[in-house]
């Protein structure tokens, strides 16, 4: 089922398989949001729980079991119920059942809101420990936007913009993106600026750390941008389909990393995991704003 919030300014929908944005739209009709194309990437907006990315063979260890995950967890395939909806802001709810038990033994509440703010949509990612153990988790958005934004604009005459000067780091990756330990420098022009071309997705996603915590997506000339802001998240992943031209990219704000290439990840045992305590509740809350 599509639901569907708006003001002024925007239109949003989005579905309850995933809670994955369907729409982002501005008065004038325009779209924003990357709309799916199995030639280079089915989905539009990932909501990534309770991993970021790829597991080493796709396995975990918890409680002192293995156990098996899909890449981005169970949330992007999962039924969320909308519990709240008004005309500006909705929330939608996954609570633990039998298929989610059966890859991460918790009893929990994951709630994802969308709320309209003139041109800004806040995304509140709320997290709920309902089990008598720890909680350990990641989580992450994975929006993709359509480039170029305009007619008569290429994919080449864009850049991400970061918000303020920074130095960040690339995670190394292995060839099958798990983390092989070989971080890089990643240099910007003027210490903020990223162009973008197609070629910097041949070895797929770049993620970053240290990176300022909003990024824009724009083009000189174009009125229209994407501005994504991420003051809780620690790393910053940069996508699109490897070795096209691909007319899009991804955003995505992370908390946590992928699996190291050379072992099974213990979910203890990652620091960069969310420990949440029973009976707890965690949130963290990233905004996309629209102009044009």
């Amino acid at each position: 089922m599509i639901y569907t919030i708006q003001n002024e300014y925007l239109q949003v929908s989005a579905e309850d398989i995933g809670a994955q944005l369907q729409s982002i739209r501005t008065a004038d009709g325009t779209e924003y949001l990357w709309q799916g194309d199995s030639q280079f990437w089915s989905d539009r907006a990932l909501n990534i729980f309770p991993f970021v990315a790829r597991l080493k063979d796709k396995t975990y260890q918890m409680d002192g079991q293995l156990y098996q995950m899909n890449i981005h967890g169970f949330a992007p395939k999962s039924l969320f119920e909308c519990q709240k909806l008004s005309e500006s802001s909705m929330q939608l709810t996954l609570i633990d059942n039998a298929q989610t038990y059966a890859q991460y033994p918790r009893h929990f509440a994951f709630r994802i809101t969308y709320a309209l703010d003139k041109s800004l949509m806040n995304i509140t990612y709320t997290v709920e420990n309902r089990d008598e153990r720890p909680m350990y988790f990641g989580l992450g958005g994975h929006p993709g936007f359509f480039v170029p934004l305009s007619e008569g604009k290429r994919f080449e005459d864009y850049r991400l913009r970061f918000e303020t000067e920074c130095q960040p780091v690339r995670i190394g990756f292995s060839e099958d993106c798990l983390l092989n330990g070989s971080d890089t420098a990643c240099p910007l022009k003027e210490n903020r600026l990223l162009p973008l071309a197609h070629s910097l997705f041949d070895e797929d996603a770049i993620v970053l750390k240290n990176a300022a915590k909003a990024v824009t997506l724009e083009c000189e000339g174009d009125p229209r941008s994407v501005t994504v802001r991420y003051p809780g998240m620690e790393y910053l992943g940069i996508w699109h389909c490897p070795h096209k031209a691909a007319p899009y990219v991804c955003i995505e704000p992370w908390c946590s990393l992928p699996a190291e290439a050379d072992k099974i990840t213990v979910f203890e045992e990652r620091k960069d995991l969310i420990r949440l305590e029973a009976g707890k509740v965690y949130e963290n809350r990233w905004s996309i704003e629209i102009r044009g």
